[in-house]
């Protein structure tokens, strides 16, 4: 088969095309669009990983696949679906129809951000945040790597760990990020934050860091995906957000929410932090009218 992906031409539905060019695909590729073809909501779902696993194929086959579509990758194979089978509206917010008025709005964006924190804090496992605590205490510094909607989260944790008297840092760029990572010792630790868990640049930095030797920790809201097979610790904490929404606004809501509740839980029991946290307090203030 011919290396020169096609793009897609325009007005064509993705779903069409499959079907029509699944007969030429190579016997893994073909079971990855014959699932997609029964059940398109597989896509929006499951991370790479999951569909990969669910047809008895590799991540990198299903990404082959996308590309033999005329697709850049995973992700633009699931907003293109999304684009062409989702109402416009729906992919704002559930539940959010055409002709909702401010208030409506309200009552269902907040409604579904407080259902997305009430789900997840009935399935997150407290083992796993209270290991999650454990290594960033005992690490001589640590690096929180994300990118995109993420890097907010990261920078946002690694500035409140700093207050506790954590040596953390968030690097902007995805290149310190990464040269950081491979200067870590195995003293270290990287924290990578990701939605998705299939991002480039942060599964990179992950990498680079578990090549210095230091532990890796992964906050993301797929059980399977590229990230959580490749770092040492993983804490899932993922919405019922629909996944095709391309902020995925819940999805950082809650794990913003997880960040803070490790922040509370490094705090607790723990003289130095409370010290620190004290001492914080006092600069803030001449900052502050």
């Amino acid at each position: 088969m011919s290396d020169i992906v096609t793009p897609t031409p325009a007005g064509q539905a993705t779903l069409e095309r499959i079907r029509a060019e699944s007969a030429t695909l190579s016997g893994a590729e073909r079971r990855v669009a014959l699932a997609v073809l029964a059940d398109p909501s597989i896509v929006m779902r499951s991370s790479v990983t999951e569909l990969a696993r669910s047809v008895g194929t590799s991540a990198a086959t299903v990404v082959r696949f996308c590309q033999s579509m005329g697709l850049r990758g995973y992700q633009d194979l699931k907003l293109t679906l999304a684009r062409e089978s989702v109402p416009a509206d729906r992919q704002l917010a559930d539940h959010v129809a055409p002709g909702d008025g401010p208030a409506a709005v309200l009552d269902k964006v907040f409604g579904n951000a407080a259902d997305a924190l009430r789900h997840t804090a009935g399935t997150v496992s407290a083992s796993g945040i209270e290991r999650a605590r454990d290594m960033v205490r005992s690490a001589r510094r640590v690096l929180f790597a994300a990118v995109g909607t993420s890097a907010p989260l990261a920078a946002d944790i690694a500035y409140r760990m700093t207050t506790i008297g954590i040596d953390a840092s968030a690097p902007a760029d995805v290149h310190v990020q990464r040269v950081t990572a491979r200067m870590l010792s195995p003293d270290d630790l990287c924290f990578a934050i990701s939605h998705t868990g299939s991002t480039v640049e942060t599964l990179a930095t992950v990498r680079a860091a578990s090549a210095a030797g230091a532990t890796t920790v992964a906050l993301t809201s797929f059980t399977h995906s590229p990230l959580t097979e490749m770092a040492d610790h993983t804490l899932v904490a993922g919405s019922r957000e629909t996944t095709y929404r391309i902020e995925a606004m819940v999805s950082r809501i809650v794990h913003l929410t997880m960040l803070d509740a490790l922040f509370v839980l490094l705090v607790l029991g723990d003289p130095v932090a409370e010290e620190a946290l004290a001492a914080t307090a006092d600069v803030l203030t001449e900052h502050r009218l």
